[in-house]
């Protein structure tokens, strides 16, 4: 029996190639597919959840205690989808005479 805390969990966004298992966890979750770009969560190389970067939509797949994994996929998206910082000036403290 595996040990529900040596899980390995992976965040990337999806290849071309693996449109099909988005498409199955859109089924397994009973809503339309994905469009655009997609990030997707796998625990131990299985897709568990996905999330559409272009709007935010969520499929996971409902048998499997995911809530933890979408707040991570949400996170995760927030940060390749946040526009970049401006560059800013490091400060310097102005040294006083004593």
């Amino acid at each position: 029996m595996t040990n529900p805390h040596n899980n390995t969990l992976a965040l990337r966004v999806a290849d071309a190639d693996e449109a099909p298992m988005v498409r199955r966890l859109a089924a397994l979750d009973d809503s339309p597919p994905l469009d655009g770009e997609v990030l997707l969560a796998l625990v131990d190389g299985e897709a568990v959840a996905a999330m559409s970067l272009d709007d935010g939509r969520v499929v996971a797949n409902p048998f499997l205690p995911t809530a933890d994994t979408v707040t991570l996929l949400s996170l995760r998206a927030s940060q390749l989808t946040r526009p970049p910082a401006s560059p800013r000036r490091a400060r310097i403290p102005l040294l006083r005479a004593a």
